[in-house]
């Protein structure tokens, strides 16, 4: 059954989700991240290239040749094709229809309040199928 964690109260939900992918990469995982816009991805495309000077996370989109053979897919909506099922980051605002067929699911939820209500919504949909559920909390600094 997949474990799904809420990371709840982030203030910057793309670096959150490239430490997130370093993390996951660094301990061998394959990552697959959903997203809700086009602009959302673009961000994040830029920002794994950026985030950091001294590591580097090997990402393609979901229609490139070489996905299945890259850590960290990008997922522009939920037909896309994906080759990983270990680690699925949720960046939408609504549940993911294949969630199911990865280990572990990642609900990031920003301090939007738009977005943390929809967030409140997919938890009780997961707590009421009884998934395993962990929630953390992000300090705000």
């Amino acid at each position: 059954m997949t474990s799904i964690d809420f990371h709840t109260n982030i203030a910057d939900k793309l670096n959150y989700t490239c430490r997130l992918a370093r993390k996951a990469v660094a301990a061998h995982n394959r990552v697959a991240i959903l997203f809700e816009n086009q602009s959302e991805l673009d961000a994040l495309d830029a920002a794994l290239w950026t985030f950091s000077e001294t590591d580097f996370l090997p990402h393609v989109r979901s229609d490139h040749p070489l996905a299945a053979q890259t850590p960290v897919i990008l997922l522009p909506h939920e037909s896309a094709d994906c080759p990983h099922h270990q680690i699925l980051i949720n960046l939408s605002r609504t549940t993911p229809l294949h969630f199911a067929s990865f280990e572990r699911l990642l609900e990031i939820i920003s301090t939007d309040e738009a977005d943390a209500s929809s967030g409140r919504e997919r938890f009780r949909h997961y707590r009421q199928r009884g998934y395993p559920l962990a929630h953390f909390v992000a300090k705000q600094a």
